[in-house]
């Protein structure tokens, strides 16, 4: 297989990886630094993906390491796919969880001060379209 730039068990992967560990670290935090932060469950759980997403960067980074302290070959297909899976999960999971959790508040937002079953189903009808759009 051919060597991949930025591929697992090479001096760029693991490069890759400590980049992606230091900014999600400077990003928890940024994040943690604000004012009242943890009045918001959107906000604590989006600083909880970011943890992960800190773990699973350092714990890629450990693993190249191990591979280039003993040139161990970590290019095979089962590496590789289980490297893009993993990194594809933590990557959308942070967009999608706030995205979900916004919703969930919006439509929570919006049903607990409407006044009349009529609102309450105009409003439904738009939080429904929305989310359709969303998904597009």
């Amino acid at each position: 297989m051919k060597n991949l730039i930025g591929g697992p068990g090479t001096v760029s992967g693991l490069m890759l990886r400590l980049g992606q560990f230091l900014f999600s670290s400077a990003s928890i935090g940024v994040m943690v630094s604000a004012s009242g932060f943890s009045s918001y469950t959107a906000y604590c759980y989006l600083i909880a993906s970011m943890g992960l997403q800190v773990l699973w960067s350092l714990g890629l980074a450990c693993l190249d390491i191990y591979a280039l302290k003993l040139k161990r070959d970590l290019q095979n297909p089962v590496v590789l796919s289980l490297f893009a899976v993993g990194d594809w999960v933590i990557t959308l999971f942070p967009l999608t969880l706030f995205t979900y959790i916004c919703i969930c508040r919006s439509v929570v937002s919006l049903i607990s001060s409407s006044n009349s079953c009529t609102n309450i189903s105009m409003k439904t009808t738009f939080i429904l379209m929305r989310l359709a759009e969303s998904f597009h």
